[in-house]
């Protein structure tokens, strides 16, 4: 159940990161809201696994195959989002 919280979260910082990256853009500065979300779910994730090590005593195997869902689910979709979001902005004459 931690898991799927964390990847809910984890997708809801994603539409934060992303909706703060459009009011920043449309005031002229050209920001990538997913492509900064990455990094930030990156550290999250790590934090996130480094505690239940060393602090709720799991094991770092069962730490390390939560990682994948908890940082790739989120990460994968912000990955899409930045692909789709600069092949729109490339497309379109300035």
């Amino acid at each position: 159940m931690h898991i799927v919280m964390v990847v809910v979260f984890g997708l809801v910082s994603l539409g934060i990161f992303v909706a703060a990256a459009t009011v920043i853009s449309k005031r002229g500065r050209s920001v990538d809201g997913a492509r900064a979300f990455i990094w930030v779910w990156l550290v999250a994730a790590i934090v996130n696994g480094a505690f239940g090590v060393l602090y709720a005593d799991i094991p770092i195997l069962n730490e390390v195959a939560a990682f994948i869902p908890i940082f790739g689910i989120p990460a994968a979709i912000a990955w899409y989002l930045s692909r789709r979001f600069r092949s729109r902005s490339e497309s379109q004459p300035s």
